[in-house]
């Protein structure tokens, strides 16, 4: 996706972090009470807020950007600001902004991984007691776990996704396959066919470290062991597992993909009928329903990631709504946060664009019902693998990222790979076993 996914690791200059925004000054780290004063009438709420939106501008960015007229349909009084910015740059973009005390934005749509990270360093408002957090119990478990840092509440759960295998199913057919894979070895063989058969290629890998847990998850792999402070990096399981992504490239599973770019290589390919099969989630889709390939929308397919030899194990990502600690405008903030995470906001955006809601009171909602792909992503988030929601989170995949790049471009081994990363993980997790 321009996964998101991609831990941020461009510096931002920060003049850019400036000149893309308009939230307030710095303020008290973190400590302000909410304000109180709109609960009374929120109609009356004046002010101008600047929103950070992450997603991709052409296929998602219309959705939230009507959803935003709504808004000031009904709030007449606030003007929001909208601003995007990519995804594998507003990470390092919002912390300078906000470490240098200028330039941040009201509102920021936070990478999960990203939250607790921000709250520790004092950039997000606490949001306890305010209208920001509304109807919490409607949230579902995970999402909602995200947002907390230190028994306090820092966002809202705004969207919740997982990975997929998603394939074209003309092309599986030409194969000789009616059904997706449900391992890797099938994974591998059914790709082979497609190329065998087909003339496409029948695997494009997105060197993205969120693409590469899968296949660690699948062999029973995981990066950390948060309850016992133990780096499990450095496992037999994941190096079965990196061995598997370097035998799907080796045997033409998979074709040797691109270091730079993966991203848009694997889709591009994919909706041009160019490879059969990808991993992405349900941010991709309204993308890939642009393809050729998928004017008629029954081409595409959608299954479970398939299994290692322990299990089928998708990830838990999705992004949050925070708000900076040093805005000017709490009140128009709360509001605004609240008004984008309502079952109304989520059905709209999960039936336009199949973003997954974070509220099962969404899911209940016949347009959402009526969305197909909403219904098969649903049962695979249900079972995703949770993620560590610590601050050094978002530290996590700048390192398994360059080691996936060197694994693929034949540049290391799958030993050598995992006993690197292993050494800037405890880099990061100093008092770590």
């Amino acid at each position: 996706m321009r996964r998101a996914f991609s831990a941020a690791t461009i510096v931002a200059a920060l003049a850019l972090a400036v000149s893309a925004c308009g939230g307030g000054d710095a303020g008290d780290g973190g400590t302000a009470t909410p304000a109180q004063s709109a609960a009374a009438d929120p109609l009356k709420i004046s002010g101008e807020i600047t929103w950070w939106d992450t997603v991709r501008p052409d296929s998602e960015g219309p959705t939230f950007q009507a959803l935003i007229k709504d808004f000031q349909a009904k709030y007449p009084n606030i003007k929001v600001k909208y601003v995007n910015v990519p995804s594998d740059q507003a990470q390092n973009q919002f912390q300078t902004a906000a470490q240098a005390g200028t330039g941040a934005p009201d509102v920021i749509r936070s990478e999960v991984a990203w939250t607790s990270q921000f709250a520790s360093l004092g950039y997000l408002q606490p949001l306890d007691g305010s209208r920001a957090v509304e109807n919490e119990a409607d949230f579902l478990p995970g999402p909602l776990s995200s947002t907390k840092y230190n028994g306090k509440t820092y966002a809202v759960p705004q969207v919740t996704d997982t990975l997929a295998l998603i394939y074209n199913k003309r092309l599986l057919k030409e194969a000789g396959h009616e059904k997706a894979p449900t391992t890797v070895e099938e994974l591998k063989q059914a790709a082979l066919d497609v190329k065998a058969k087909t003339g496409a290629s029948g695997l494009a890998l997105n060197v993205d470290s969120y693409f590469l847990l899968p296949f660690m998850y699948g062999e029973g792999g995981d990066l950390l062991d948060v309850q016992n402070k133990k780096i499990t990096v450095n496992s037999p399981a994941n190096v079965k597992a990196m061995a598997t992504v370097v035998d799907l490239v080796a045997s033409g599973a998979a074709p040797k993909p691109a270091i730079q770019d993966s991203y848009a290589n694997a889709m591009t390919a994919l909706k041009d009928g160019k490879t059969a099969m990808i991993y992405n989630g349900p941010w991709a889709l309204s993308e890939i329903y642009q393809g050729k390939e998928f004017q008629d929308k029954a081409n595409l397919g959608i299954a479970p990631v398939p299994a290692g030899s322990v299990k089928a194990g998708a990830p838990t990502g999705g992004w949050n709504l925070a708000i900076y600690a040093g805005s000017a405008n709490l009140d128009a903030s709360y509001e605004f946060v609240r008004f984008m995470s309502t079952a109304e906001s989520q059905a709209k955006v999960a039936k336009e664009i199949s973003l997954l809601p974070t509220r099962p009171s969404a899911y209940d909602k016949p347009e959402v019902q009526a969305n197909e792909a909403v219904s098969v992503f649903k049962p695979i988030m249900e079972t995703a693998t949770a993620r560590p929601w610590i601050p050094e989170g978002g530290q996590l995949f700048q390192p398994l990222l360059e080691g996936y790049q060197s694994l693929v471009g034949g540049q290391t081994t799958p030993e050598d790979m995992l006993k690197k990363v292993d050494g800037q993980y405890h880099g990061i997790f100093k008092d770590w076993s």
